[in-house]
């Protein structure tokens, strides 16, 4: 494989990356954030407990081996690309399946082999344990939002076939993206507000952001294929979903702090289906070749049943590579540091701050004994 410090000549395994005349190196850069994306998804899922270096280690070898390899299989002339078996079209748009289920799968791997925070699940029963500020939740949410409109827009440069930057595309590729966090959103807040397992129940905040990143993680896959009305209705379902899936993960006692699994593994999972549902077909928003045939839901036919199988046949074919690679990969950094993946309980007990990096983030929770010995410390190292 050759890269963008060699010329511009591209002949690697993402071959969608010989798409457009575009520079290597701004491709290059675009294809290396959703990369980066897939290894940030883990972090959440094991957040609070693993080892900074441990966390470092898998990383490597989540982005430079196990995201390369499905990733090339999709976008890179694999054979779920289009390659020895032409036949075989799996659609992907902008990483429902590329980026989010192998992030969300290798999180569900990460956080199996750690297990759960101490106090998580006492006794059978789980405990919540809040995060610290909310306020700074719903910041990183709108963050990722307004990212979005670089991730999916983005992708146009690399759908097949494609010549040029066509803007009413772009355009309408931002629209479903906002409508469907919007939808997601929206559909969570009413979900948890009136939950018939609690008769006092609330909008949750908390569920509200998860159901907003949800939908954006769903219309991933589709947004260039369908129309608006379509775009609703599947951040919607995956505002609906992503309530029930991070209640099903916690009554199985997979200890998930951000719900990392349940957006982006489950909704990841639903966007790449429903690509086969609702896609409006060869038209106005895309022509032949250049995207999936009419879905189900709008007089697809066989042709669409055969394309829901093919959905299937991916994100099965994907999620297990995933696992399989990711358990190997967790199980070899766990050897690598000859120890266990996880910090001590003390450590955990203290806070990974200023165990894992020797700082603490948050001086509100500290004890004046705690400050003064800290002082004394730094006192002692200076002279």
């Amino acid at each position: 494989d050759n890269s963008p410090a060699i010329g511009e000549a591209y002949n690697g395994v993402f071959y969608s990356l010989k798409d457009i005349g575009i520079p290597l190196n701004a491709k290059f850069f675009f294809q290396l954030v959703f990369a980066g994306t897939a290894a940030t998804i883990v972090s959440g899922a094991v957040a609070e407990r693993i080892k900074f270096s441990a966390f470092c280690l898998f990383s490597v070898l989540l982005v430079g081996i196990i995201y390369p390899i499905t990733g090339h299989w999709i976008w890179g002339g694999g054979w779920l690309g289009g390659g020895w078996l032409e036949w075989l079209k799996f659609w992907d748009f902008a990483g429902s399946t590329v980026v989010h289920c192998v992030g969300g799968g290798s999180a569900l791997v990460g956080a199996y082999l750690l297990g759960p925070r101490k106090g998580k699940y006492i006794d059978g029963v789980s405990y919540g344990l809040p995060g610290h500020n909310l306020s700074l939740a719903i910041l990183g949410c709108s963050i990722l939002w307004l990212g979005w409109f670089g991730f999916n827009p983005g992708s146009s440069i690399f759908n097949p076939g494609t010549t040029n930057l066509d803007p009413n595309s772009i355009s309408h590729i931002v629209l479903t993206t906002n409508i469907a966090a919007c939808a997601g959103g929206i559909a969570a807040a009413i979900t948890t507000w009136f939950d018939p397992r609690d008769p006092d129940s609330k909008p949750d905040p908390t569920m509200i952001i998860n159901g907003v990143l949800s939908g954006l993680v769903a219309i991933t896959a589709s947004c260039a294929f369908v129309t608006i009305g379509k775009a609703i209705a599947i951040g919607l379902l995956a505002g609906i979903i992503v309530v029930f899936s991070v209640d099903f993960w916690d009554r199985m006692k997979i200890d998930d702090p951000v719900g990392a699994i349940s957006v982006h593994l489950v909704s990841g999972v639903w966007g790449t289906l429903a690509l086969a549902l609702f896609s409006e077909g060869p038209g106005d928003l895309y022509s032949i070749g250049n995207g999936p045939v009419a879905g189900l839901f709008c007089g697809g036919g066989i042709d669409s049943i055969r394309q829901l199988f093919i959905q299937l046949l991916g994100i099965v074919a994907v999620g297990l590579s995933t696992v399989v690679m990711s358990w190997l990969a967790w199980l070899f950094v766990k050897s690598i540091l000859s120890s266990s993946l996880r910090v001590t309980e003390k450590a955990e007990i203290e806070g990974l701050d200023f165990h894992e990096h020797r700082m603490t983030a948050y001086s509100g929770f500290l004890l004046k004994a705690d400050v003064k010995q800290s002082s004394l410390r730094d006192q002692q190292r200076h002279n």
